[in-house]
């Protein structure tokens, strides 16, 4: 059933829903305009002034010039692209991005990791191996491995899924697999490729065996995907497109009647299954909303309607550019998602002119029950990104199990690893030292991946250039609202 515009204005008229705040987290930032406020400066800063315990105190340089923590923590190296290798005996792929995590057997954990290769193979040095049965492009160079850390900190990794092009972010679904998302929309002939891309696939890290003869879930639509969440109780599954020009759109598909998911469920769908939807906003008072960025306090709260794709393969037009003006609503750099407190909360990674009004970054939360959307961080421009101690550029994003979210950031200049509060305080837990341009004119990777083990314990993030996964453990605590 459609939720009306008039029925949306009527609840907010009697709820205050325009105003409300939805889920946990509460607002995660700062007002508009403004940078993230941060509870702890790095170092050679003073901590702010009674932070209440919330954070970790400064980060500390790390003298191996590779991460930066709060005192009390340590980080381990797991993989390291062109270093570390398969047991195949290749090199560890390149471009680490999305990854999650999953209980393996005999107290192992299992990690899933995203390679994000774009074009043709033979423009990467590390590309993800064509292992056989498991590629199905053999002239893409992305993919997926399968990272096990054993108990003592043995390592060891294989291929996932081969053949795939520009695997950014995804998700894990409820049954314990990993959905790996194709940010492109390359088709068949460009870049050499045998087949057309820009799909979303399943990997299995526990049972190699169901990744043979990979295969793409067409019905999820064929676009510059980023991220994909599944809602355990509905069975929807949410997902977000990176693109511009125009700018991208949040889907939803909605399987069919009777459908059950579960191991497998999804490469058995045909391309048509189901009903793929983007979304459509309007506000309080009724009025339609053309893009998010429109939003400029915290705690604005939409309704959403979702208006059914016409050509979800977009055999000749891109899915996005299937709907005119006033049909559905729009947001630059729709990124990480991941499921919580009832909901998805999803990233928006910046804004500049082919937006309406400009930010350095939001994350909105979207709950299902109530069919809204709430703007839950906003970052302000960064006026000199080159400085540490503000945030912009989120990205990668999860929920932690010690309160608040945990953001991996993709910004312009220094990049950090940084928590937000569940009252709204944002405070620094890693920054990443590895300077790959030079001493004049630094230049630092982004961060992707970020995820705790299942246990709460360890902290997993990837620096994207050249590829390293890393470990992060200390003293994690409740962070005080």
């Amino acid at each position: 059933m459609s939720l009306t515009r008039r029925d949306f204005a009527a609840k907010s008229a009697i709820t205050g829903a325009g105003v409300a705040l939805a889920g946990s987290v509460g607002a995660l930032a700062t007002a508009p305009n403004a940078l993230a406020a941060t509870d702890v400066e790095s170092e050679g800063a003073e901590i702010a002034g009674a932070h209440g315990g919330v954070g970790y105190g400064p980060l500390i340089a790390d003298p191996e010039g590779l991460l930066a923590l709060p005192a009390g923590f340590t980080y381990k190296v797991i993989t390291y692209s062109g270093r570390t290798k398969l047991e195949s005996g290749e090199f560890t792929p390149s471009n680490h991005d999305g990854t999650s995590t999953f209980d393996g057997p005999r107290g192992t954990t299992l990690l899933v990791n995203n390679h994000e290769l774009a074009g043709p193979r033979a423009n990467w040095p590390h590309p993800v191996p064509l292992t056989e049965g498991l590629v199905y492009d053999p002239a893409a160079a992305g993919g997926c491995t399968v990272v096990e850390v054993r108990p003592g900190g043995k390592v060891a990794e294989w291929v996932g899924i081969a053949g795939t092009a520009t695997n950014c972010a995804g998700g894990n679904t409820p049954w314990g697999t990993w959905l790996t998302c194709e940010e492109t929309e390359d088709k068949a002939g460009t870049n050499g490729f045998t087949k057309d891309h820009g799909y979303v696939f399943e990997v299995d890290p526990c049972d190699r065996r169901a990744n043979k003869n990979p295969q793409p879930i067409k019905a999820l639509g064929r676009y510059a995907h980023e991220a994909v969440v599944v809602d355990p109780k509905r069975g929807h599954l949410y997902l977000t497109e990176d693109a511009s020009n125009p700018n991208g759109l949040l889907y939803r598909w909605t399987p069919p009647e009777g459908f059950r998911h579960g191991h497998g469920k999804l490469r058995t769908l045909a391309e048509n299954t189901g009903t793929l939807q983007a979304f459509k906003c309007f506000d309080s008072g009724g009025k339609f909303v053309d893009d998010l960025s429109r939003a400029t306090k915290i705690g604005t709260v939409y309704g959403v309607d979702w208006v059914d794709v016409p050509d979800r393969d977009a055999k000749t037009t891109s899915v996005r550019k299937q709907f005119t003006t006033g049909q559905v609503t729009r947001a630059r750099k729709l990124e990480g998602m991941w499921w919580g407190d009832g909901g998805t909360y999803i990233v928006s990674s910046y804004a500049r002119t082919e937006s309406p009004v400009q930010h350095d970054g939001a994350v909105w939360f979207y709950d299902p029950k109530r069919r809204t959307l709430t703007l839950k961080v906003l970052l302000g421009v960064n006026p000199d990104p080159s400085k540490d101690g503000a945030f912009d550029g989120p990205d990668n994003i999860t929920v932690s199990p010690y309160g608040g979210l945990v953001i991996a950031e993709d910004g312009e200049g220094v990049q950090h690893l940084f928590g937000a509060t569940e009252s709204g305080r944002t405070y620094p837990i890693a920054r990443n030292e590895l300077n790959q341009g030079t001493e004049e004119e630094p230049e630092y990777s982004e961060f992707t991946g970020v995820t705790f083990s299942p246990d709460g314990r360890t902290l997993y993030a990837n620096i994207q250039t050249p590829g390293i996964m890393l470990a992060i453990t200390g003293p994690w605590k409740r962070q005080r609202r």
